[in-house]
C-alpha cells in the first residue's frame, strides 16, 4: 500500500507544496520562511517516522498566521489522502513526551470526525519571535482537513520553546501509532460500523 501523497495550495496569501510519506524513516526538508515552525515540523516528522517535504512562501511580512494555518491545512489534507479509506490502520494513538521541565500528552483518533481539544497554558507565549498560540491554529487546520479527533494537553511546563517542542514530538509519535497498520485487522476498517 502506497501511503504517499503531494498537496499543492496556491492562494493570494500563500503558495505551498507538501509531500508526505506516512511510512517513511523520519526525513524532513521543511522551508516555510518561519525558522521556529520549520524546527517544530522537522521534530514532528523525525519522531513520527514520516518523510515530509514542505516548500512554502507566504505573506510573513504581515505576520505568520496565514502561513502557519495553510501549512496545517496542507498537512491535514495530505494525511487524509495518504490514509485512503483508513482500512487496516490502528486508528488510535497516544504519546506522552517530556522536554526538560515540560510534559505534553497527545491522543489521536483517526475517526474521520474533526475535533480539537487544545489545552496548552503558558505564561509566556513568544519564543524567538514566534507566537506559540499559532501552534493551536496549526493543529486546528490539521484536524479539520484530516478528519481526526485530537486532544493536546501540556501537563506542565514554563518555557514556551520546550512546551511547544514536547507537543510537536508527541503529535508525531501519536500519529505514527494511530496511522500504523495492524495485521490482525486483515485490511478491514477499524470500526464496528464498518466505516470511518
Amino acid at each position: 500500500m502506497d501511503r504517499k501523497t503531494t498537496i499543492e495550495r496556491d492562494t493570494r496569501e500563500t503558495r505551498i507544496r507538501l509531500t508526505l510519506d506516512l511510512d517513511g524513516s523520519g526525513q524532513a526538508q521543511v522551508e516555510t520562511g518561519i525558522p521556529f515552525l520549520d524546527h517544530m515540523i522537522t521534530l514532528m516528522a523525525s519522531h513520527g517516522f514520516m518523510d515530509l517535504e514542505i516548500q512554502a512562501k507566504g505573506d510573513i511580512e504581515i505576520d505568520y498566521h496565514h502561513t502557519v494555518e495553510d501549512v496545517g491545512i496542507c498537512l491535514g489534507s495530505a494525511i487524509r489522502e495518504a490514509l485512503g479509506n483508513r482500512s487496516g490502520i490502528r486508528r488510535f494513538g497516544e504519546a506522552t513526551v517530556p522536554m526538560d521541565e515540560a510534559l505534553a500528552r497527545v491522543v489521536i483518533d483517526l475517526s474521520n470526525r474533526p475535533f480539537l481539544a487544545y489545552d496548552v497554558p503558558l505564561q509566556r507565549s513568544v519564543t524567538g519571535g514566534f507566537d506559540i498560540n499559532l501552534a493551536g491554529e496549526f493543529f486546528r487546520a490539521v484536524v479539520n482537513h484530516s478528519g481526526m479527533t485530537l486532544h493536546v494537553d501540556l501537563l506542565r511546563g514554563e518555557d514556551p520553546h520546550h512546551g511547544c517542542e514536547a507537543v510537536f514530538k508527541a503529535f508525531g509519535r501519536a500519529l505514527d501509532q494511530a496511522s500504523g497498520l495492524e495485521s490482525r485487522l486483515s485490511g478491514h476498517i477499524p470500526s464496528t460500523k464498518g466505516l470511518l
